[in-house]
This record gives C-alpha cells, structure tokens and sequence, in this order.
C-alpha cells in the first residue's frame, strides 16, 4: 500500500511538471527544479540514441530516429529536473559525439566509446537510454525496455515495462529483455535501461511519438517509475 501510494505522489508531481512546461515552457520547469533543495544521491544520464550522421532508422513518415529520441529525451530532462533529480544527457543536439573516425563506421565506434564513457565517469549513474524501435512488418507496436547485465537493471526494466503496458500500450504483451549484443550496455558500469519507445514503422504508433502530447505522457510514466525506483533503493 505504501509502494502504491509512494507511485501516485511521483506520478501526480509528474503531471504538474508537464502542465508546466506546456504553460510556460520547457525552460520554466528546468529553472524551477534548478532552485530546489534537493540532495539526491544518483544522477541519471539520459542518453538521446543517434544522432548526426547517424540518424538511426527511418520512419514511415521519412523523419530520422535521432529526432524522436532527442525531442523526448530533452522533455525527460526537464521532467526529472522538476522531481529533483541530478541529469547529464549525452547530447543536447542533433550531433554525433564521435571523437575520431574518418569513415561512418569508424565514427560510430567512436560515438558509442564516447557515451560508455561519459555513463562510467559519472559518479552513482543511472542510464537511461532512448531509442525508437522499426520493422519490416508495419502491424508492430508498443515500447520495449532492455536491460544491462548490471545490478538493478533487471528490476528497473521490468517496472518500467509494466508501467507503459498499463499507462500506454493496453493489451501489449511485450516483456522487458536483456540488451544481447548492445555495447552500450554491455560496457557501462551501472544500472542502466535502453528503451525502445515505439515503432516507427506503424504509421499510427509514428504519428503519436511525434506528437507533443503523447512525447509529455511518454515522459511522466518513464520520470514517475524511475523516481520510484530510485526511492526504494
């Protein structure tokens, strides 16, 4: 009972930070938090996947995934500023952050050593990672969180994925997983998530993750379940 009720708090103060932003503006909600006395032990890293060059996958509409990812990674910053969280996003731009490469692929190596290693320098990190997902098949949908082999990964995954089933995608039968194969998360240090928020292959799953509104509630279910992760560890 007290979980539920912790849950509810998070979720309603969630709620007051995207009337907020949508009111005055992303910046009111970051100057807000920015003043509040909070001492928070973690400092979630929020990182926009792509970016650049790399646009990541292309959507049924012809926009790039790096889009997507930054719109509401940069909507999540704010967000988790309101809660009184500490955040560093790996990129507040439609850059790559590669350090070196000459050619696409050596410059995505580099992209991706340069965001491990900006998670495992950052004391207490928490990784969120936010990608779009994209299939041959356009019936596809719903948002998927995979999980590092590290502590706590697992446990956070599946919150988050019972939260975007019950708040988002009713009926979706989709688990979280672990992240095989993605080095990203197979190289960072802590606890860390990567998900996919929806397809961009299925034109009405496109439509709402481009869309402010849907981006804002995507948000609150991602800020509220981490706050309450974070408040029972």
């Amino acid at each position: 009972m007290k979980k539920r009720k912790t849950w509810v708090f998070f979720y309603f103060l969630t709620i007051a930070g995207v009337l907020l932003a949508a009111q005055w503006g992303s910046r009111a909600v970051t100057v807000i938090a920015e003043s509040r006395p909070i001492e928070r032990e973690h400092c979630i890293v929020i990182d926009p996947g792509h970016g650049g060059e790399d646009g990541g996958a292309t959507s049924c509409t012809g926009l790039v995934e790096s889009t997507y990812n930054l719109d509401i990674s940069l909507r999540l910053n704010d967000l988790l500023h309101l809660l009184g969280h500490d955040t560093k996003m790996t990129r507040t731009t439609d850059t790559s952050i590669y350090t070196k490469g000459e050619t696409i692929a050596q410059k995505k190596a580099s992209d991706l050593k340069e965001r491990v290693r900006l998670v495992n320098e950052t004391e207490h990190a928490l990784l969120i990672s936010i990608h779009q997902n994209n299939f041959s098949d356009s019936r596809y949908s719903g948002a998927q969180v995979f999980y590092a082999g590290t502590e706590g990964s697992e446990a956070l995954a599946k919150q988050l994925q019972t939260a975007f089933v019950a708040s988002l995608n009713p009926g979706s039968s989709r688990k979280s997983k672990k992240s095989d194969g993605i080095y990203l998360m197979e190289h960072i240090d802590c606890t860390g998530v990567l998900i996919e928020c929806g397809f961009l292959s299925n034109a009405a799953e496109e439509a709402r993750l481009r869309n402010a509104e849907y981006q804002k509630k995507l948000c609150c279910v991602i800020a509220a379940t981490v706050s309450e992760y974070l408040s029972n560890t």
